[in-house]
């Protein structure tokens, strides 16, 4: 499986930025999609996830998201995406889209990663 994230960049405080994350050998309504996001010098952190596709699809947010970001899929294009509104300079890290079975906030639980995307926040 093999999973690419991008669309990061630099932007500037409250602005809104749009990752996605896109299967070229496997359909990603099948997985569970991840978002993971790395700072220098500090560990992986879960952002948020999206079950496998069905009748009542869960999503999942962590707690700093505080309702600043939004995932989704678009099924035409096997693309999950992450819209980010109202960035702040400490959302500025690498991040990373990864699938598994259920979702999950711990990286170990994740099968397949992407190679990430930077998002720098400046103030």
């Amino acid at each position: 499986v093999q999973l690419q994230a991008s669309g990061g960049g630099l932007v500037q405080s409250g602005e809104s930025v749009r990752l996605s994350c896109v299967a070229s050998n496997v359909t990603l309504d099948d997985y569970a999609i991840g978002w993971f996001r790395q700072a220098p010098g500090k560990e992986r952190d879960w952002v948020t996830c999206i079950g496998s596709s069905g009748s009542d699809t869960l999503i999942y947010y962590g707690e700093f998201v505080e309702g600043r970001f939004t995932i989704s899929r678009d099924s035409t294009k096997n693309t999950v995406f992450l819209q980010m509104d109202s960035l702040q300079p400490a959302d500025t890290a690498v991040y990373y889209c990864a699938a598994t079975g259920t979702c999950s906030s711990s990286s170990w639980a994740y099968w397949y990663w992407g190679q990430g995307t930077q998002v720098t926040v400046s103030s």
